[in-house]
């Protein structure tokens, strides 16, 4: 036995590094496994950060080959660089994983290094490099994150049949992709390669990309994507992808069933959704029970039904984003520290860093129409949007839902530039239970594309300015 703890968190991603600072702020002796040579999770690693990287990259040479010349831009041949377009990726991965042990030393956070399991209730093993070691603790927390989600039959290889983590190292750019997972994750890497000159064909079971996003901002993501060149093959799935020398030949069926068809790409990227990660935690050992979705059980307050070990994230219901894990993962620290802490989850929002991006916040037409709630609609297009038109980005709307008795905002959906960006006024909204005349009423600077937003809260009563 070694240092007694007040908290080990066990995973460094967004959630469980987020968790681990703020205990240490609380005054929590704390420390934190990580079995991998870097901090920072999936995320900061192998997720959002070196895809957004990339999204940014690719976006910045879309724009210069089809933009700019909109602008009075004149640029001669135009090319890009994919090496040290893969190097400016790496470099923000190391400096962004820099900053998690830099933040670590400052606030005294002890980072053991090797991979935990939950031995007791007040135990974690950690086997690193020097063997097995085992630290006491007063509380553990699950923040191990999730893994890509397999598909039977489909060997990945991370070199032709990839998840994203090979996605975002392709070298060189394939001529052709077969998405399969018409999701976030894979129309945001598809995009990256798509732009570079990949012929993308995204392969989708249900009926429609996006499938958990309002149905409208789904509608129009397929058409805008469709305009830059990415083809899509909905209510279909890959039976067979099998690596032929230097393609990967595969099968698609329709979902329903009916005559196979048979293609070949370059690259197939598998992005069906992730999974929690909790192998060899431990978790059958110490009694930790999961759900029927194999994630881990948690009350209220995010403990398990063994007292002191706690989970969040990725590894229990909920959806898999890197902002709900740090939210959660700053309440939980709190409640252990004795304070309270909550988290509306209707507040939390979603985006999709394809260009224009994608941003969702609270509920969506079809959960409101299934629910029964009376609601109103406002909208408001980017093309009467003066600053829009003035970065001759002018794709996409601002969509607000309201109760229609209460006129409470419900939920908020922005198809456009910066989509990102702008939803967080409105997940602010539902945070404090504004209506759309709160909005409305709210003076917005001119000429911001922010203005959308207040239109769309006018038109949610019938009366917007602009249009």
């Amino acid at each position: 036995m070694s240092t007694q703890y007040d908290l080990i968190v066990i995973g460094s991603g967004p959630g469980g590094y987020v968790a681990a600072i703020r205990a240490a702020q609380l005054g929590m002796k704390t420390a934190c496994v990580e079995m991998n040579p870097t901090l920072g999770g999936t995320c900061l690693n192998v997720g959002c950060i070196p895809s957004k990287a990339l999204l940014v990259s690719s976006e910045k040479y879309a724009d210069a080959m089809h933009g700019l010349s909109a602008h009075g831009v004149r640029v001669g041949s135009v090319g890009f660089d994919l090496p040290t377009m893969m190097g400016h990726k790496n470099k923000v991965v190391k400096d962004n994983t820099a900053g998690i042990e830099y933040l670590f030393k400052k606030n005294k956070i002890d980072w053991l290094k090797g991979r935990g399991k939950i031995v007791a209730a007040d135990q974690v093993s950690v086997e690193g490099a020097d063997g097995a070691k085992t630290y006491t603790t007063k509380n553990i927390l699950i923040a191990t994150g999730s893994e890509s989600m397999p598909l039977p039959g489909i060997a990945v290889d991370e070199k032709r049949i990839v998840t994203s983590t090979g996605a975002l190292s392709l070298d060189p750019v394939p001529k052709t992709m077969v998405v399969i997972g018409g999701g976030v994750i894979g129309l945001e890497l598809g995009s990256v390669w798509q732009r570079l000159g990949t012929q993308v064909t995204v392969v989708e079971f249900v009926d429609r990309i996006l499938p958990t996003m309002d149905g409208e901002i789904s509608k129009t993501m397929q058409k805008v994507l469709a305009k830059q060149g990415m083809q899509f093959k909905l209510s279909s799935k890959v039976t067979s992808a099998v690596v032929d020398g230097a393609q990967v030949s595969l099968v698609i069926e329709p979902a329903a069933g009916g005559a196979p068809e048979k293609t070949v790409a370059d690259v197939v990227l598998l992005a069906i959704g992730r999974r929690p990660y909790t192998e060899g935690l431990g978790l059958e050992g110490v009694g930790v029970k999961l759900d029927e979705r194999k994630r881990i059980a948690v009350d209220a307050h995010f403990q398990t039904n063994v007292a002191g070990i706690y989970a969040i994230g990725d590894v229990i219901a909920g959806a898999m984003l890197a902002h709900k894990a740090e939210d959660e993962g700053v309440v939980c620290a709190e409640i252990m520290a004795g304070q309270s802490g909550h988290i509306n989850y209707d507040a939390i929002p979603g985006v999709v860093y394809t260009w224009p991006e994608a941003a969702s916040v609270g509920k969506t037409e079809e959960e409101l129409k299934k629910a029964g709630v009376a609601y109103k609609v406002g909208k408001f297009p980017f093309s009467a949007n003066g600053r829009a038109r003035a970065m001759n980005e002018t794709e996409g709307f601002v969509k607000i839902l309201a109760d229609a008795t209460t006129d409470r905002v419900l939920g908020a959906h922005i198809v456009g530039a910066d989509a990102g960006t702008i939803i967080a006024e409105l997940a602010m909204a539902i945070e404090f239970g504004a209506s759309s005349e709160d909005i409305a009423r709210t003076c917005h600077a001119h000429p911001t594309l922010n203005e959308a937003v207040k239109e769309a809260a006018l038109a949610v009563d019938g009366r917007p300015i602009h249009i």
